[in-house]
């Protein structure tokens, strides 16, 4: 028996008497709690730098198919050569997609006032006047809209209506009640806009409005289709035709830009036509034209095409630019300027003039032509293309051309009337864009009666201008020079 006051399987260590070690081994010292503590840190920071190091592991093994051979290339480079393709299609398609635009620079052989002028004018083209129309010209927004909304009311077959411009707003809605309460009166309504124009500004709901109202929508060229050469071809066209008796076409947009009667800047100074006689169906075949192109529905019924009777005393001509075809504008525009001997007026909003349309008019001046240009002012929703076309204004200058610049609001006319006879007004501008990228429709008249209302009204807004001289060119600041020589690349897009 154990007497002791030591228990079996403990140790007979004292109280307070430290633990007795096997020889050899020394004791360990006790650990302070700053030691703990950094110990802890130092574990933390393995397991962190161990758990930051495997998404990276993680990560060069997902991609590590880029290194990857296929053929004699890796993965990576055939990707960066297919970038490089793409990109160059699309440059392409942006770049030189576009209709044969000849440098047509003729001689002055005959006048306007021969009466084969005409048909030469018009040789790419259709080189037949239209006899027996009326046309009424109509100012702003004021003056239009309430026309066109009128005539729409009255409709009883069929409403055409193709626009560049098309956006939500007060004029938007305007004619969105209208069209749909004519499809619901059982008017087949048809509407085409540009998939850029209108389609970046239109509302999708919008859009849901005329199409539950009972109207046939659709865009031309939309953003969201995959051919990349489409993108840069707009239609710029703006074409209404009522029961195919009525027609409507000129510069203004549907949008509120346009509204009121050019009496402030946030309204537009524009003119538009409305067309009656035998030439709307030259309009309407216009817009048929573009509506397959996009739909692939013919128009082809009475309701479209009626017999027209004559409704006025006109000679009047429908000029269309389409898409991989000869330019029949800048060849019209080439012949009426060479063939003028008196007068020579021009309103456009966006005049970028081709190294042709410099050297024609230059030489009309020098065979006594008055030759005037009416151009925006300050007031220009476009100025980098007022800067490509500014690159011109010194040689136009210097050749004794006459440029004034409308000082009230935007003007968007786009008009031409040469010695008092022949008349030009539609959508196109006096640009390379026009000539040979967008899509276009003018109208054109050969009357002495309504070149003098044309000319009547250039008068009128040359009385809203200010002359813009050779020492204002020469004076321009250095914005201005920098932003002409930065756009020098992209002038053919302008």
């Amino acid at each position: 028996m154990n007497t002791d006051n030591t228990k079996v399987g403990h140790s007979s260590r004292k109280r307070g008497e430290p633990h007795k070690h096997a020889v050899g081994k020394s004791a360990p010292k006790p650990e302070t709690k700053a030691r703990h503590k950094a110990k802890s840190r130092n574990h933390g920071n393995k397991r962190t730098k161990a758990a930051t190091r495997a998404p990276t592991h993680e990560k060069s093994s997902k991609y590590q198919w880029l290194n990857q051979k296929y053929g004699r290339l890796r993965a990576r480079d055939w990707l960066f050569i297919g970038g490089l393709a793409l990109a160059a299609l699309c440059v392409g398609g942006w770049f030189l997609v576009r209709r044969e635009v000849p440098d047509f620079r003729p001689a002055h052989q005959f006048a306007v006032r021969d009466p084969f002028f005409f048909s030469a004018a018009h040789a790419a083209a259709d080189p037949v006047p239209v006899e027996g129309n009326r046309i009424t010209l109509l100012h702003n927004g004021k003056g239009t809209f309430p026309q066109i909304l009128q005539s729409i009311a009255g409709s009883k077959a069929t409403i055409n209506f193709e626009a560049f411009i098309f956006n939500s707003g007060q004029v938007g809605d305007q004619f969105i009640e209208a069209l749909v309460a004519r499809a619901r009166a059982g008017v087949e309504v048809r509407i085409l806009l540009d998939g850029i124009g209108s389609g970046l500004s239109l509302k999708n709901s919008d859009v849901r409005r005329l199409e539950e109202g009972g109207c046939t929508f659709a865009y031309y060229h939309p953003t969201r289709a995959f051919r990349l050469d489409r993108l840069n071809r707009r239609t710029h066209r703006r074409v209404i035709v009522i029961d195919g008796r009525v027609g409507f076409t000129g510069g203004i947009g549907f949008s509120d830009e346009w509204q009121g009667n050019a009496d402030s800047p946030d309204h537009w100074r524009d003119l538009h036509a409305k067309v009656e006689g035998p030439v709307v169906a030259k309009l309407q075949a216009a817009f048929q034209q573009h509506w397959f192109a996009a739909t692939g529905e013919m128009l082809a019924t009475p309701s479209h095409f009626p017999l027209v009777e004559t409704a006025g005393k006109l000679r009047a001509q429908v000029i269309t630019s389409t898409e991989f075809s000869l330019a029949a504008l800048p060849l019209m525009q080439a012949v009426a300027i060479a063939s003028a001997e008196k007068t020579i007026d021009i309103t456009n909003p966006y005049c970028t003039p081709t190294e042709g349309h410099v050297y024609l008019l230059n030489e009309a001046v020098k065979r006594g032509v008055r030759v005037r240009m009416l151009l925006p002012g300050k007031h220009n929703d476009q100025p980098w293309t007022k800067a490509a076309g500014r690159t011109c204004y010194g040689e136009l200058l210097k050749g004794g051309v006459q440029i004034f610049e409308y000082t009230p609001t935007m003007i968007h006319s786009k008009t031409m009337v040469v010695d008092g006879l022949f008349s030009i007004l539609g959508t196109s501008n006096l640009d390379a864009r026009s000539a040979a990228i967008n899509e276009e429709i003018d109208l054109t008249v050969y009357d002495q009666d309504f070149a003098k209302q044309m000319e009547g009204i250039f008068e009128d807004d040359m009385k809203h201008t200010s002359p813009y001289t050779l020492e204002s060119f020469e004076r321009r600041g250095l914005w201005e020079r920098f932003s002409e020589w930065i756009v020098l690349p992209f002038q053919s897009q302008l």
